[in-house]
């Protein structure tokens, strides 16, 4: 053949070194591939010492294509992971291509699988690892450096968990890496089982039938989770639990053998198989099988039962606790769980029997603190009547770190490997009774013991007595009017706090000296009965670091009186709206209040019993303590939702001008997202340091929400900031979270954010989406505004809640 022209001869130039390209791709062991090359069905490339391989493969008796990583070197053709596991390919027209996102995944039909990274990269490099990680990073940077990693195979596990990978939540970036089941040896679609931590409370770890809580394995007590079988007996790797500000996870680290020869697989039943390869025999041997028993499984004694793995019947009621439904209790039901033989309350002594060798019950709504020893957490959960047990959090040298329970107590199991001791509360009347019988039971087998020459039984029995106040139908501590007038000098002036919807506000102090604030109703208030009943039931089981504490009532003579914890610091607006005291909150203050407001509400919408929408979230609401820590108050205008309820309309509209969202002051239509509103507008005030409502400035008629559309849309946002806080600040982070407040004020609510979705916002940098309008963006007329409601004095109290009547359409 002639070639006639130099463009020809550059074409065949091009078109050879294509060729050879992907000759050398099915030829050779390659580990890598960079931009603009491919692997077609039929080719591979494998990780440099050989251990792993990575190409196209069909799973058992199937036909379907999937791209995958498997063994090479040992138990070759073994499939550790599946890209495409949920969108199989029909033919053998699958191709992997690398470009400036990352990996895509090729059909006749188009891409069925992405990376689909956020960052562009300029030299792209797609590695696999020995380990089994396929890493995309940049090779402008130094693949060492693990930051550096772009999007990695480990960070989306299937089915196999292997040594290096991660089980858990980064905190930066929100990414949750959790297994999940095969639904078949021939179909690698996602099954119906999967693993991974709860972080709601003290961090556990589910296994999940659906979406419905199968096993629990925790909480994490310093060497394994508490009360799972013994997995690693012979020391063939560690197991390693990270709990920091960055991340919350779970891996494995091989002991003097090479990450290639250790496996953990989710089967398509659910169990999870520990294999080692069997060098010798050249198979895989399964060195432990997770198999699910009966006690494994969450719950099967309800609340308050202990299921006993090495008895018949499995479950028993705690001591002092009765089945709650004796008759289907007999009858092998254990479901309902167990109730207390005798009520406690505030007014009672109370103390603590301990339990040793249990599973510690679910911890999804505990609190933990790891820096208090155990001593002090016996004290801090007698101070708190609503609390219902107590634990070490970390049992290495001698136990470390707290935990405290204020819900039912769930899912406990005795006689557990490594298990732990439990302090559960009780009546000290019932506590003696219980003493005396555990004694004599002692005294019955010290006996034996004597008689059989086998030497001496200690009983050290717990139990610590505290005097507290009456408890009525809520459960909520009852106060008696004298005290509260002796309290508060007779509700004094000089003791008075502020005043709002509800009525005034005073401090109290008790003969102990502990302090309270003592909310006493209005004769003239628009608030009544409901609204106490409503605050009453609302909170008064609510248990969160930013929530205020409701800790008793008082009804006598007509009163309807609610008394808190004392917030030192009083209310937000208090300083925020305050031109001489604002300049003493700089912006690592507010970031806190910020997040801690955040994670409150976010309880209420998600995390509590209930789901509670609030419906009158504003700055006067959030009330600061001693060390500046928000708490969320108020909640007489609260709403609690059944769990599958997501909203309700009402014709009686609550709340306050400037924070309600329009769907709500307009229809009558409340949600969780009517409170992702109220969050959005404190969010900017607390940046800007003015109020929404009544807001002017020189250039234009908007409100502040306006203004910060506008600010944003100009890019202009550094004049928008208040000048307080623009030194002791990170100007692009508090830019991200005007963008963030902006997010949650949009005029649709649908496309408004989750609390869940605002706290991975607020505590990371992941890509934010560009906010549409928010509602009540509009020009408006102030000729009439009051001045006395720009008056710091003023905004302290409650006295633009609205409360009207609105006849339905």
């Amino acid at each position: 053949m002639r070639l006639g022209k130099k463009m020809d001869v550059t074409s065949l130039i091009l078109l050879l070194c294509s060729t050879l390209s992907s000759t050398l791709i099915n030829s050779i062991a390659i580990d890598s591939i960079r931009a603009n090359q491919s692997i077609r069905d039929g080719e591979t490339i494998t990780s440099a010492g050989g251990e792993f391989q990575l190409g196209f493969f069909s799973p058992g008796r199937s036909t379907n294509r999937y791209l995958g990583i498997w063994f090479k070197k040992i138990s070759n053709g073994t499939v550790v992971w599946v890209a495409n596991r949920d969108t199989p390919i029909s033919n053998f027209a699958g191709v992997v291509r690398v470009n400036q996102k990352g990996i895509t995944l090729h059909t006749d039909d188009g891409i069925i699988w992405s990376t689909n990274t956020s960052v562009f990269l300029k030299n792209p490099v797609v590695k696999l690892l020995d380990s089994g990680n396929l890493v995309v990073w940049d090779e402008d940077h130094n693949l060492e450096k693990a930051e550096k990693i772009i999007w990695q195979s480990f960070d989306y596990p299937g089915d196999t968990f292997l040594p290096g990978m991660k089980i858990g939540i980064d905190l930066v970036t929100g990414l949750n890496s959790y297994y999940t089941s095969w639904k078949s040896v021939d179909d690698p679609s996602t099954g119906i089982f999967s693993g991974g931590l709860d972080i709601n409370g003290f961090p556990q770890f589910f296994r999940y039938k659906g979406s419905v809580k199968w096993v629990r394995f925790g909480p994490w007590n310093g060497r394994q989770f508490s009360g799972s079988t013994k997995t690693n007996p012979n020391g063939m790797y560690t197991e390693e639990f990270v709990f920091n500000d960055k991340e919350i996870c779970f891996r494995l680290h091989p002991i003097n053998r090479t990450s290639a020869d250790i496996k953990l697989t989710l089967t398509p039943n659910g169990d999870v198989k520990h294999l080692v390869w069997n060098y010798q025999n050249k198979v895989w041997m399964v060195f432990v099988t997770d198999m699910i028993s009966d006690c494994d499984v969450y719950g099967l004694c309800g609340a308050y039962g202990i299921c006993h793995i090495n008895s018949s019947p499995r479950c028993e009621c705690l001591s002092g606790f009765v089945p709650k439904f004796p008759d289907k209790w007999k009858a092998v039901d254990w479901s309902g769980g167990c109730v207390r033989e005798m009520g406690l309350n505030c007014t009672m002594e109370a103390g603590f029997l301990k339990y040793s060798g249990m599973k510690l019950p679910d911890t999804g709504q505990s609190w933990y603190d790891m820096k208090i020893n155990l001593e002090e957490c016996k004290r801090w959960c007698l101070n708190n009547c609503n609390c219902t047990a107590y634990a070490n959090a970390d049992i290495r040298n001698g136990g470390s770190g707290c935990i405290l329970w204020f819900n039912d107590l769930t899912d406990m199991v005795s006689n557990t490997a490594d298990g732990q001791d439990i302090y559960v509360r009780m009546p000290a009347s019932e506590l003696v009774l219980i003493v005396v019988a555990l004694a004599l039971s002692c005294l019955l087998v010290l006996r034996k013991r004597k008689a059989k020459g086998e030497g001496n039984l200690k009983f050290n029995p717990e139990g610590v007595a505290l005097k507290k106040i009456d408890s009525e139908d809520w459960e909520l501590p009852s106060v008696d009017f004298k005290t509260l007038v002796k309290a508060t000098n007779n509700f004094s002036q000089d003791n008075k706090l502020g005043e709002g919807g509800f009525g005034p506000v005073y401090k109290g102090t008790l003969n102990d000296g502990y302090e309270i604030a003592v909310k006493r109703l209005s004769k003239n208030s628009s608030q009544g009965l409901d609204e106490f009943i409503n605050e009453v039931s609302c909170i008064a089981k609510l248990q969160h670091r930013n929530l205020v504490s409701l800790l008793g009532c008082c009804t006598e003579k007509g009163e309807r009186i609610l008394i808190y914890e004392y917030m030192a610091n009083k209310s937000l607006d208090s300083f925020i709206f305050d031109d001489e005291i604002r300049n003493s909150m700089d912006w690592p203050e507010r970031y806190k209040i910020i997040i801690g407001i955040a994670r409150g509400l976010l309880y209420l919408h998600q995390d509590s019993k209930l789901r509670i929408i609030h419906r009158d979230l504003k700055a006067s609401n959030i009330l600061l303590d001693h060390d500046m820590n928000p708490k969320i108050s108020d909640f007489g205008m609260a709403r609690c939702f059944k769990e599958s309820q997501i909203e309700a309309y009402t014709s009686r509209i609550v709340g306050t001008y400037g924070y309600m969202s329009p769907e709500y002051a307009i229809d009558g239509q409340f949600s969780i997202k009517s409170d992702v509103y109220s969050f959005g507008v404190l969010l900017i005030e607390i940046v800007s340091g003015k109020k929404n409502r009544l807001f002017s400035h020189s250039d234009h008629s908007l409100n502040l929400l306006g203004h910060a559309w506008k600010s944003y849309n100009e890019d202009r946002l550094l004049g928008f900031i208040d000048e307080v806080i623009l030194e002791s600040s990170n100007q692009i982070e508090v830019f991200r979270f005007i963008q963030i407040g902006l997010l949650c004020v949009q005029e649709d609510p649908t496309d408004r954010p989750l609390m869940s979705q605002v706290v991975s916002m607020l505590s990371s940098n992941m890509k934010l989406h560009h906010p549409k309008k928010p509602g009540f963006f509009m020009d408006r007329i102030l000729q009439d505004r009051d001045p006395l409601l720009e008056k710091p004095e003023f905004s302290l109290g409650n006295d633009l809640t609205m409360s009207c009547v609105i006849p339905r359409q």
